[in-house]
């Protein structure tokens, strides 16, 4: 069976009258992941997201294959309903992070493009430390705000400023990345 990407056409343009090939892209082309699931139970339909320093990654289930160094910009995670109920009391109730039961599988974060294996060269890693510094001064500023009894301060925002600020508290100083 011959595949519609396979398929070629002679093509010609006015006046000329060499062949050129025209390749047909199939109606169907996987461009990307467009889902994004609970991290928890894997439901499609989510109804609360929280964002990580890529750093917090390794303290998520089944992270260890995943190169954080080079994720590019904060990794974010989705959760269901159900069980955002669930991270709500962990977090605000029982003092406890989520991050050890959410799947890293189905966080959702950029990877950089791996130019190394194309070229046969190195790039120095991604220097994450002003991301991190931003991510802990956005959660200390709603943590301030909250003590403080600020009423415009939401529950999600609170979950994730303990989250993230537990995170980094667990993982310590950031590393200096290396130099080429």
């Amino acid at each position: 069976m011959r595949r519609r990407a396979d398929r070629t056409s002679p093509a010609r343009t006015a006046g000329d009258d060499t062949p050129k090939r025209v390749l047909s892209v199939p109606y169907r082309m996987y461009t990307g992941r467009t889902e994004k699931p609970c991290c928890l139970c894997g439901r499609p339909e989510t109804a609360h997201r929280i964002e990580i320093p890529p750093r917090a990654l390794q303290q998520l289930k089944h992270a260890g294959p995943i190169a954080w160094r080079d994720i590019e910009g904060e990794v974010t995670l989705y959760f269901c309903q159900d069980d955002w109920e669930t991270v709500r009391e962990l977090v605000l109730e029982t003092g406890m992070s989520p991050l050890s039961r959410c799947n890293a599988g189905r966080a959702s974060f950029v990877l950089r493009e791996d130019f190394e294996a194309l070229l046969n060269a190195n790039r120095s890693e991604p220097d994450q430390r002003p991301l991190e510094r931003e991510l802990l001064e956005d959660a200390a500023d709603v943590l301030e705000r909250y003590e403080s009894d600020d009423p415009h301060v939401e529950e999600r925002d609170l979950v994730e400023a303990r989250i993230v600020t537990w995170a980094m508290e667990d993982l310590g100083p950031p590393q200096v990345p290396a130099d080429d």
